[in-house]
């Protein structure tokens, strides 16, 4: 009997492989780095190959011994906006993939908003014209690398985001995307139910290399029975922050998530209405089935864990990133240190390509203790911009529910109850976003009538953070990020 469920969950940083039972229980897991390549400032890559590698292997090593028999479905969560070229006939990569955090094509973006579009983008796709979305990405590649160029006058090429790289792989070919990562893509307006001809012919990308949109939850496609010896269904493609969104149980609408991974993302369950925001937030498909879309609204901090690797692995004043606790605990304050951490620009509300990092207020008594609490601070000052602009737009949250691998750290969870002036939920169990994953691929092999029913039967318990900062102490910590966010 199929007892289990197969997550695929791969990140900017790492892939793993995670095997779930019908209780939400974590069976097993295996894990392997990605590489980062890094050829030129502001330009972020990843090698395919090694990302479909990765996750084949974890598969295999977590399934073990175990029968495929046992495994009901796969489930596919993935990094968002990265863009992935292949050779649709040998299904080999045609260039490295340009990752979500790239900026190259920055001044691509600042043309098409100088010549007036991006009001029209924005309302039929939801998102702003930035680099962070696929599309600008695609047109470079078709621009700049000779392999990419030469599939499409030949009509070989495919492109795809992760989740559709890795069903071509798993599958001998299949070229689809579910519509949570293809509303990231800049090229699905939000009420329709494919890729649009003239988002295309505004950004350069031809339509016959995308794929086709398919549900998040249902039985997508199969895989090739050589690689695990039986053809088990893909029943779930989510991108990670939707599949957050999914794990922590926020199908009503209002539920507020926020995951704090690599990036920073919120996310306000928004129902069947397509959302519109006035304070430059993102509106963005959440899950879809059977066609009919959910909706939700969407904030994105480009950098957050990643600035704990930055302080880790270029810098070297902390050896692992759970150092960072036990050093904000060591002192008082920062010290008047504020980190605005835009090392790859900053995400909404600002959406300012053009800005850099910054450390301010240092002076002698500044040490790694108090670089490193400034690190945590900066994302609780950035989630609380975001409140502000959730708010704004009639979308205020009446509590948070947090998650991903920056969330464990008990010191930040509760500065974020602080500043913020709210509860902050985590559940025990972190990992949301394969658990989100999971509880698609369930709804979509049919264990469960629907998303809720399923989330009801596979999420763990929660630990709640309530506020109790002092109201000088949180809008004098605002002030001061507002001074630093200006100069950066």
């Amino acid at each position: 009997m199929s007892e289990h469920i197969l997550v695929i969950d791969a990140g900017t940083t790492s892939t793993r492989a995670m095997l779930f039972g019908r209780d939400g229980v974590l069976r097993g897991s295996a894990q392997a780095e990605i590489a980062q390549h890094f050829p030129r400032p502001g330009w972020v890559e990843h090698d395919p190959q090694e990302i479909w590698q990765a996750s084949l292997n974890c598969a295999r090593r977590v399934l073990g011994n175990r029968s495929p028999e046992g495994i009901a479905a796969i489930g596919i969560t993935n990094q968002r906006e990265t863009v992935v070229a292949w050779d649709r006939n040998t299904l080999e990569p045609l260039s490295r993939a340009i990752v979500w955090q790239d900026r190259r094509t920055a001044k691509d973006c600042a043309a098409l908003r100088e010549s007036g579009r991006e009001d029209d983008v924005h309302r039929e796709t939801g998102l702003l014209l930035d680099p962070y979305f696929s599309a600008t990405k695609m047109r470079w590649l078709l621009e700049n690398d000779d392999a990419v160029a030469s599939a499409a006058r030949s009509g070989r090429l495919a492109f795809g985001t992760v989740e559709s790289w890795l069903v071509a792989k798993f599958s001998g070919g299949d070229h689809i995307s579910d519509a949570s990562n293809a509303s990231r893509t800049l090229l699905l307006p939000l009420g329709e139910a494919g890729f649009s001809g003239d988002l295309c012919d505004l950004f350069g990308v031809p339509h016959a290399a995308l794929p086709r949109v398919v549900d998040t939850h249902g039985e997508l496609a199969s895989c090739d029975p050589g690689l695990f010896g039986r053809a088990i269904p893909i029943c779930g493609l989510v991108g990670d922050q939707q599949a957050a969104t999914i794990g922590q149980g926020c199908l009503s609408e209002g539920e507020t998530k926020a995951t704090y991974g690599t990036g920073a993302f919120i996310l306000a369950n928004h129902g069947t209405e397509i959302p519109r925001s006035e304070h430059r937030l993102l509106s963005t498909v959440l899950m879809q089935r059977n066609g009919v879309r959910t909706y939700a609204i969407e904030g994105s901090v480009f950098v957050a864990g990643s600035l704990i690797q930055w302080l880790r692995d270029s810098l070297g004043l902390i050896a692992d990133a759970s150092d960072t606790e036990a050093l904000a605990r060591s002192v008082e304050s920062s010290g008047e240190v504020v980190i605005v951490p835009a090392l790859a620009g900053l995400g909404a509300p600002h959406w300012r390509a053009d800005a850099r990092g910054l450390i301010a207020g240092l002076s002698f008594a500044s040490g790694k203790a108090q670089i490193a609490r400034a690190a945590l601070e900066s994302i609780s000052a950035q989630t609380h911009d975001l409140a502000r602009a959730f708010a704004a737009d009639g979308a205020k949250w009446e509590s948070l529910r947090i998650d991903g691998g920056m969330s464990a750290n008990d010191w930040l969870a509760q500065d974020i109850a602080d500043i913020l002036g709210l509860a902050v939920e985590r559940p025990r169990f972190v990992e949301t976003t394969a658990l989100g994953a999971a509880i698609a691929a369930a709804t979509g092999i049919g264990w469960f009538d629907d998303l809720a029913e399923a989330a009801d039967a596979m999420r763990g318990e929660v630990d709640r953070f309530d506020p109790c900062m002092e109201d000088g102490v949180r809008r004098e910590r605002l002030e001061r990020w507002e001074r630093a966010l200006a100069a950066a």
